[in-house]
C-alpha cells in the first residue's frame, strides 16, 4: 500500500479513537471507501487510459502560447487579429467526423453535422453561451443524446487546417464557406484588429466583465500549423493548469469532518494546497486520490507553485 493511502487509514482509525461511530462525517466514510478501493480504481483509470490513446489520432491542432502580458507581444499590435477565448469543447470536423481534440468520436446528432462539408477539415470549439462549460461539457458526453441540449450548442470555427497561405487568407475563406453552407449552428469566432495595446486591453476588459474566458491573438501573416507555435497567443486574467490529487486535508471550524484542502502535485512534480473554489457538496464527497483536475491562478511565486490557486473543475484529456 503506497504512503497516501496508509496515511488515510492511519488518521481514520486514529479518528475513531476519539470520535462515536454516530459522529463519524461523510467525509470521513468517503475516505476509507476510497483508501480501500483506491487499487481497484488506480487499475481501471490505467485501463482507461491506454484504451483512450488506442482509440485517439493525432490532430493537426493549433495551440496558442500563453501570453503573461500584452508588453510581451511580438511584433505590431496590428500585426494580429484578436478574438474572444471561448470557454468550450474543442472540435475538429475531419470530413467525416467530429471529434474531441483527443481523437474520440464526439457523439453528435446526424442532423447537427450533415450539412458540413464533405473532405473539408475545420477546427474550433463547441459552445453554449459564456458561463455555460459545465453544461455544454455534459451535453457532449452523453452517450443518450438530448436533442434539446444540442439545439442550443454551436460549432465556431477560428481555423481551416491545412489552408494555404496566410491566417487572413483563410479566416476569409472560412466566411465564405459558412456563408455558402447556411448551417444555422455553424458560426465564425469574429476577428478584430487593434491599432494599439491600449485598444487591445480596452477590448480584453470590456469581454472579460461581461464574462469572457479571455483574448486570443492569432499573427496574420501565420502559416497554418498544426501544433503550438509562437504565431498564436491566449491571454486570460487567470492562468489554468493541471494537478492530480495526492491526498485529502481535512478542514476545521466549519469545514471540520470535510475536505479542507487538496494536496496536489502538478506536471512539474511541484506540491501544493488548493483550499477553495470547492461546493459544499465537494467537501463532503472529494475527488478520489489520484485524480487529475484543473485549477485557476494568477501567477507563479519566485519556486514556481501557484499564487492562490482555486479549483476550478475535474480534468477532462478531451
Amino acid at each position: 500500500m503506497n504512503q497516501p493511502r496508509r496515511y488515510v487509514l492511519r488518521r481514520f482509525v486514529q479518528g475513531l479513537g476519539h470520535t462515536s461511530v454516530g459522529l463519524i462525517s461523510l467525509f470521513h466514510l468517503n475516505v476509507i471507501s476510497e483508501a480501500l478501493a483506491s487499487e481497484v480504481s488506480h487499475d481501471k483509470r490505467r485501463v482507461q487510459k491506454q484504451a483512450r490513446k488506442l482509440e485517439s489520432t493525432a490532430l493537426p491542432l493549433v495551440l496558442p502560447e500563453t501570453l503573461s502580458s500584452l508588453d510581451r507581444l511580438k511584433g505590431k499590435p496590428s500585426d494580429y487579429y484578436v478574438s474572444e477565448k471561448l470557454d468550450g469543447v474543442r472540435a475538429y470536423w475531419n470530413g467525416k467526423q467530429l471529434l474531441f481534440r483527443s481523437g474520440r468520436v464526439i457523439p453528435a446528432p446526424s442532423w447537427f453535422v450533415q450539412d458540413f462539408p464533405v473532405d473539408i477539415e475545420l477546427d474550433g470549439e463547441l459552445w453554449m453561451a459564456r458561463g455555460k462549460f459545465e453544461e455544454l461539457s455534459a451535453a457532449v458526453r452523453r452517450s443518450q443524446l438530448d436533442h434539446d441540449e444540442w439545439r442550443q450548442i454551436k460549432f465556431c470555427l477560428f481555423e481551416l487546417p491545412h489552408g494555404k497561405g496566410e491566417f487572413s487568407n483563410r479566416y476569409l475563406e472560412l466566411q465564405s464557406l459558412v456563408k455558402r453552407l447556411r448551417v444555422p449552428w455553424l458560426h465564425i469566432v469574429d476577428q478584430v484588429e487593434f491599432a494599439t495595446l491600449a485598444a487591445i486591453n480596452n477590448h480584453f476588459h470590456d469581454l472579460t466583465k461581461a464574462g469572457a474566458e479571455g483574448v486570443v491573438l492569432h499573427a496574420k501573416q501565420a502559416s497554418f500549423i498544426g501544433a503550438r507555435n509562437a504565431a498564436m497567443f491566449k491571454y486570460k486574467p487567470f492562468f489554468d493548469a493541471e494537478a492530480q490529487v495526492v491526498r485529502h486535508l481535512e478542514g476545521s471550524g466549519k469545514y471540520q469532518g470535510k475536505l479542507g484542502a487538496y494536496l496536489v502535485e502538478n506536471r512539474d512534480g511541484l506540491r501544493f494546497k488548493i483550499g477553495s473554489g470547492f461546493s459544499d457538496e465537494m467537501r463532503d464527497k472529494p475527488l478520489p486520490v489520484g485524480t487529475w483536475l484543473t485549477y485557476r491562478y494568477r501567477e507563479l511565486n519566485p519556486s514556481g507553485v501557484p499564487r492562490f490557486a482555486t479549483y476550478l473543475r475535474e480534468y477532462d484529456a478531451d
